[in-house]
Formats: C-alpha cells, sequence, structure tokens
C-alpha cells in the first residue's frame, strides 16, 4: 500500500478543509494518507508522494514555499502535486507554466478588461506569475501537476495586512469561491499521476 501526504499551510482554516477533501479522494485509490498541517515535522523518505496545499494571498503562503525549498532534495525521489487557492486570476491561454501541467477551476479566471492591456492586477493574478515561483522552490526537481482552485475569503478571519492586500489589490469581494467538485476531481488523478514518476533509488 502506497502512502501519501498531503500537507497544507492556511490562513484562516479553508485550505485545511481542502486539504481534507483531497486526502480523501486519494484515500479512496487504497492508498494510505496522512494529512497535516506544513509546521508538523514529517519524514518525507517515508512517502510514496507528497501533496502540499496553500492560499495565494501576496504570493503563495510562506510556509508552503518554505517547505519546498527545504524538501528540493527529497522531491527528486518522491513525485509532489501541488494545489493553490486563490480568489482571483486572470483569464489567460496558459494551460501549464515550464512544462508542469496545471488543472484549473474553469469557474476561476476571469477576462481582462483589455487583452492587449492588462492593469496591474491583471498581471499579478496571472497563472505564470502565480506559479512560476511555487515551481522556481522545487527545482531541479517539478510537481507532476497543480491544481488552482477559488478559495474562500473572510475579511473577519485575515490579519489586518492580509486584508489591506487584499482590498487595494487583489479586490476581491469576500465569499467562498471552492469548486469542490474541481477539487476532488484533481485529487483522484492524482495517484495515477504519481506513479508515472521514476521509482525511488534503491527499488
Amino acid at each position: 500500500m502506497s502512502r501519501i501526504l498531503v500537507a497544507y499551510a492556511t490562513m484562516a482554516g479553508s485550505t485545511e478543509e481542502v486539504a481534507q477533501a483531497v486526502g480523501e479522494e486519494i484515500a479512496s485509490s487504497g492508498a494510505q494518507v496522512d494529512v497535516l498541517p506544513i509546521s508538523e515535522d514529517k519524514d518525507l523518505e517515508s512517502y510514496d508522494g507528497v501533496v502540499v496545499g496553500g492560499p495565494m494571498i501576496m504570493g503563495w503562503h510562506r510556509e508552503a514555499m518554505r517547505f519546498l525549498r527545504k524538501n528540493r532534495d527529497a522531491f527528486q525521489r518522491i513525485p509532489l502535486a501541488v494545489f493553490v487557492m486563490a480568489m482571483s486570476l486572470t483569464q489567460t491561454s496558459e494551460t501549464g507554466v515550464e512544462g508542469v501541467p496545471v488543472y484549473l477551476d474553469e469557474d476561476l479566471p476571469k477576462p481582462p478588461a483589455n487583452e492587449e492591456r492588462l492593469n496591474f492586477k491583471e498581471r499579478y493574478a496571472r497563472l505564470e506569475s502565480y506559479l512560476r515561483p511555487v515551481i522556481k522552490a522545487t527545482r531541479p526537481a517539478k510537481p507532476v501537476s497543480i491544481g488552482v482552485f477559488g478559495g474562500r475569503l473572510e475579511y473577519g478571519r485575515l490579519k489586518w495586512w492580509a486584508v489591506l492586500f487584499v482590498m487595494l489589490v487583489i479586490q476581491a469581494p469576500a465569499g467562498d469561491r471552492r469548486n469542490w467538485e474541481a477539487i476532488r476531481t484533481w485529487a483522484a488523478g492524482l495517484p495515477a499521476m504519481m506513479q508515472t514518476q521514476s521509482p525511488k533509488a534503491g527499488e
């Protein structure tokens, strides 16, 4: 039986709920799944695959980024998938970033006001802008897939600096944009994608 870790970072708790749903779908394939906050110490070598998730506010969650950098050597041997929760995404023709396939919640992207001249918010919220730093943090390894989904925004549960950023830059209304069908569909495909990776050394 394969063993998969779903590690998450969260701002106000909604990403934890997504991580639990991802874990449930992976477990339905017969894998043993641990769903844990990134802050907990883990021996990644005991896992056959790792999924890392976090929200996108002023860049991807810092704890999640640190986790990827810290374990980049391990990800050369252990398949990695990533999910990103966002409240805003500019619609483009991108289907992947730097060769990494992206599963996108179709309800999330919004077309720009002017395709030939994006404003600051629209440039910031491009798929490439969101994901390049994430992929860079895993080099030389690459995730087998990145899922990008709508998140949940509750101003009263965020720190003051995050509230200012979302109000002034992202300008996203509060609400729950999580598409559980899309999240579970992506997660259900992860066991097969992770099996396409090279076997661990010595196997």
